[in-house]
């Protein structure tokens, strides 16, 4: 027991002394943007104070909670650094949720503000920066967050349990994974968005609705669709999102404005759908799906086998 509280402590102190360490580093990154950039721009008014709010967002904020953490570290008051830490956690949250939008104002600045790109590129170049850009330290505290996770896994996972110190460790580690699972759920979201817009800028028209409220994109891919009637195989591109399916095929190639485009056939819902899969395709390679829906069987084909187990798979699970 003794051996094992000593290996404990070992590991301990080595994750304790590797936190504190990039804990340093991360203030001399934040501290790069708040000297720079907020603090000089807040002085000269170069931006707007909305402005300036909407780019850095609780930036400083987030630099006090650090900074505090820092001292507490330092002084080995683990338990009780990280229990006040806990309270700016949300932070994090409220800054994960600013950020496209962030963005989105810097490069607007960037491209109207003459005075704010001149003055961006000057401190750029300053050596503190090492070659960096403004946008490459945003992105920062989603970094750090994602670090701590593991920081205070590891330190609860070293700390001897039934201790005032065990306690508040699996506090902060609760704490930290649900502040994660809330950004993980924003750039989500975001990235659904993006996926939905994508194709629905692909599709001819407007007349298919893809931005959807709660529909998630899935997946994309070509199939062949096997007429029922002896016909030729189409081949068409197929959209799968949570609660329908999209079958569109190209627009001619010579056409003036959406030669590049997709155009839709057929739109399926997927409520009422059943998902089975046929065999015995062409020497075993690749194989078919049978998705019955009330009034209509859609037979899809692929040559590929990988291809067709994986949109089995997808289809089985959006349906279920």
């Amino acid at each position: 027991v003794e051996d094992q509280r000593a290996r404990w402590e070992r590991k301990r102190s080595r994750t304790a002394k590797e936190l504190l360490e990039t804990e340093y580093k991360y203030l001399e990154q934040l501290d790069l943007v708040l000297t720079y950039f907020v603090t000089i721009l807040k002085a000269k008014g170069t931006l707007k104070p909305a402005v300036l709010e909407t780019i850095f967002g609780p930036l400083e904020s987030l630099y006090s909670a650090s900074h505090v953490l820092s001292l507490h570290l330092e002084k080995g008051n683990l338990g009780a650094g990280l229990e006040n830490f806990c309270q700016s956690l949300d932070l994090y949250g409220h800054y994960a949720e600013n950020l496209e939008q962030a963005n989105k104002t810097l490069k607007e600045q960037v491209r109207k503000n003459k005075s704010f790109r001149q003055f961006k590129k000057l401190q750029e170049t300053r050596p503190q920066f090492q070659g960096r850009e403004l946008e490459d330290l945003l992105p920062l505290p989603m970094q750090r967050l994602h670090q701590y996770k593991h920081f205070f896994r590891d330190l609860l996972e070293n700390t001897i349990p039934d201790t005032a110190e065990y306690q508040k460790l699996a506090k902060t580690v609760k704490s930290v994974c649900e502040v994660s699972h809330w950004v993980q759920d924003i750039f989500d979201k975001r990235e659904n968005s993006l996926q939905l817009l994508r194709v629905q800028k692909w599709l001819k028209g407007q007349k298919t609705q893809v931005l959807t409220p709660g529909r998630w994109y899935i997946r994309e891919g070509w199939l062949l669709v096997v007429p029922s009637k002896g016909e030729e195989l189409k081949r068409r591109m197929f959209f799968l999102f949570s609660d329908i399916l999209i079958a569109a095929k190209p627009c001619h190639p010579l056409h003036l404005l959406n030669s590049n485009k997709l155009s839709c056939q057929a739109v399926y819902p997927l409520h009422q759908c059943s998902v089975d899969k046929v065999f015995g395709h062409t020497w075993s390679q690749g194989g078919l799906l049978s998705l019955s829906f009330p009034h209509k069987t859609l037979l899809l084909m692929s040559s590929n086998q990988q291809e067709i187990n994986d949109w089995y798979r997808s289809l089985t699970a959006v349906v279920r």
